[in-house]
């Protein structure tokens, strides 16, 4: 056993982004994806029970903030319109394609105000907003469903252009400071809509095999860094790799394989000149005696 090999910089390296890389999955990316997991499972649930349940007054409605599990309740309201308010939600989607939503806040008949999404419109030329409909005068009562409101980030704040008050986020407090929790979005029928917004899709969605996944990455990372340090602690593992040869001794073997015949003749002629250099000091050396 070579403890002492898996302390090289470079396998020390390859286990600490290994465990990293491991750790993420289980703390970070498989949690994420378990939460878009559960809240599509609430969305789903609270969707289910407004189809099969009645309209409720928006008062009892929007007592509290929504949530996700009160979120899709189909509530009726009475009170009038109030279209000096009115704003234009921008960067919108609806079916794949682009879209403009209408916000109009609504004072119920206590004082109260609520701000209606009466629906989309399809822009002008991509990017222009169109002509439509106004919302109705009077007293009227509409139905809709509560939704939670979105938040305007601070870099991306209300504007006039065009003629129309524009948004980036249904937020009711930017539309109309002091409006309710929340807002109500018009279904299809309803006094003021215009295109009726679709419900969402009653489906799981891929977040629960996401998660699945991310925990099998984490766990197949782990095995194959042990497997790998199994194996590289007995002999013949690729850290016991022979030291790396330097340029000098790569060409020399090269010259030694292209040119073997110079090679040998060169040694031949040194062991040659050698011997008769021996024999020749030899002879001098009796000359020099017998003198």
């Amino acid at each position: 056993m070579r403890l002492n090999l898996l302390l090289r910089p470079g396998w020390l390296l390859t286990a600490f982004v290994v465990i990293t890389f491991a750790t993420a999955c289980f703390t970070l990316l498989a949690p994420w994806q378990f939460e878009r997991h559960a809240e599509r499972q609430e969305t789903n649930a609270a969707l289910e029970a407004s189809f099969e349940a009645a309209p409720v007054p928006l008062a009892g409605a929007l007592a509290a903030a929504p949530t996700r599990t009160t979120e899709w309740r189909l509530v009726t309201a009475t009170g009038e319109f109030l279209p000096e308010h009115e704003a234009v939600a921008r960067l919108r989607t609806v079916q794949g394609a682009a879209a403009f939503e209408v916000l109009t806040p609504f004072r119920l008949a206590d004082g109260s105000t609520v701000l209606v999404d009466r629906g989309f419109v399809r822009p002008d030329e991509g990017v222009t907003i169109p002509g439509f409909a106004p919302a109705p005068a009077g007293q009227v009562t509409i139905t809709g469903r509560v939704r939670i409101g979105e938040r305007t980030a601070a870099d991306r704040q209300p504007f006039t252009e065009g003629g129309h008050r524009q948004v980036y986020a249904i937020d009711p407090q930017a539309v109309l400071p002091g409006s309710l929790a929340g807002y109500v979005r018009l279904e299809a029928g309803s006094p003021g809509v215009l295109g009726a917004l679709p419900l969402p899709q009653l489906e799981a969605g891929p977040s629960f095999s996401y998660a699945l996944q991310w925990i099998a990455f984490g766990a197949m990372t782990l095995i194959g860094l042990v497997y790998f340090t199994w194996r590289e602690i007995k002999p013949g593992g690729v850290l016991d790799k022979p030291r790396k040869k330097s340029v000098a001794e790569i060409l020399a073997e090269d010259e030694d394989a292209e040119h073997p015949a110079d090679r040998a003749t060169t040694s031949g002629a040194t062991t040659s000149g050698a011997t008769t250099g021996g024999a020749t000091t030899d002879e001098g050396a009796s000359a020099a005696a017998a003198r």
